[in-house]
């Protein structure tokens, strides 16, 4: 009660402060509150004087349910035997007899019924394995990728520290793939010993094989129709 006092007393200096300066602003600024809020108590204390400055609830005075009979009950406990969730229930119920039930109704109905909750069974989860090296610049991974129509992605990983050097380019080919080899050794903060592609004749080009001879990059291609080896 004395906390609701304090409210009203202090909805009262707020309006008293407003009706004497007539300035919102500096209303606001001085008791820290919205321009909205001091509307509000002005209009109500105009309007309904000390009193309409008490707080109101703004909860409905009735909530009305929605009447659930026993043959809704009964589509909900057979869909459930299906082991599906209350929001494929809701979902079922719409499709197959166009009746609109919300997911709080259909719970009290389930726990109503003693259901128990659903167990999610989750597979193993396979162990990713990473190709790692001991050292970086062991080994790159180069790999090509179409993206858009005319846009390749390039990417060069290494298999130690898994940073990733990334450019686009219209069109994989030999050319391409010199300009990248050069893009990811200024990128890379140590030297690449190895380089790992697939079998893609961009990288089996005469000037790209002799580029990597030419740095002293040993190059290693994967084995064919294995994808995989090159993540």
């Amino acid at each position: 009660m004395a906390a609701m006092e304090d409210e009203i007393k202090t909805r009262l200096q707020w309006v008293t402060l407003y009706l004497e300066t007539e300035d919102a602003g500096l209303v606001c600024r001085k008791c820290g509150i919205s321009r909205p809020t001091l509307r509000q108590w002005v209009r109500r204390y105009q309007k309904d004087g000390m009193e309409g400055l008490q707080s109101k609830t703004s909860r409905p005075h009735k909530s009305p349910e929605k009447k659930v009979t026993e043959e809704v009950k009964r589509w909900v406990l057979d869909l459930r035997k299906r082991r599906l969730g209350s929001r494929r229930i809701q979902s079922e119920l719409k499709r197959l007899h166009d009746y609109q039930l919300s997911r709080r109704t259909i719970q009290k109905i389930l726990d109503q019924a003693e259901q128990p909750p659903l167990v999610k069974t989750r597979r193993p989860r396979k162990e990713v394995k990473r190709y790692a090296r001991e050292i970086p610049g062991e080994r790159v991974q180069i790999d090509t990728c179409e993206i858009a129509d005319d846009l390749y992605q390039y990417t060069a990983i290494d298999d130690c520290t898994r940073m990733k050097v990334i450019k686009l380019y219209a069109q994989k080919s030999a050319e391409n793939s010199l300009d990248f080899l050069e893009y990811v050794i200024e990128e890379l903060p140590f030297p690449i010993q190895r380089v790992q592609t697939d079998r893609g004749m961009e990288f089996f080009a005469y000037d790209f094989q002799q580029r990597l001879m030419d740095y002293a990059i040993k190059f290693r291609p994967i084995k064919p129709r294995s994808p995989h080896l090159n993540d």
